[in-house]
């Protein structure tokens, strides 16, 4: 995985997202990160120092992975930038059909069952010693 610095990022990002109009996707993730192993972070919180937590963005198209870390203050910057590019590029993005909205306009369409009636009991007596 190739680490750039933000701006580098943005236009390797974008180069992405060009080879991949007709056919492909790409895939970016976000996370928070110290960029620090566990046991490390252990002693600089036992020795009461503050660990600074940067932000890790991560693209790939299936074929090339590019990644860059960002501290808070160049976190605001690069977004603004990031909902640049991505703006730029969705217009190839389908429409997904909803299956909720299916599955509403189905009830509407069954009614609702009614009550089943119950059988009047019928009144049948016998009668003893009558013949017809």
């Amino acid at each position: 995985m190739v680490a750039l610095q933000p701006d580098p990022f943005l236009s390797e990002l974008t180069s992405m997202f060009e080879r991949s109009t007709e056919k492909g996707s790409v895939w970016v993730t976000m996370k928070r990160s110290s960029m620090k192993c566990q046991a490390r972070l252990k002693k600089m919180a036992a020795k009461g120092e503050t660990v600074e937590l940067r932000c890790l963005v991560r693209a790939t198209d299936g074929k090339k992975n590019i990644s860059t870390s960002l501290s808070a203050k160049e976190y605001l910057k690069f977004q603004a930038s990031y909902a640049t590019v991505l703006k730029a590029h969705m217009n190839a993005l389908k429409k997904r059909e909803r299956k909720d909205k299916k599955k509403a306009a189905e009830a509407e369409k069954v009614p609702e069952k009614a009550p089943k009636k119950q059988k009047a009991a019928s009144s049948s007596k016998k009668s003893a010693g009558f013949k017809s």
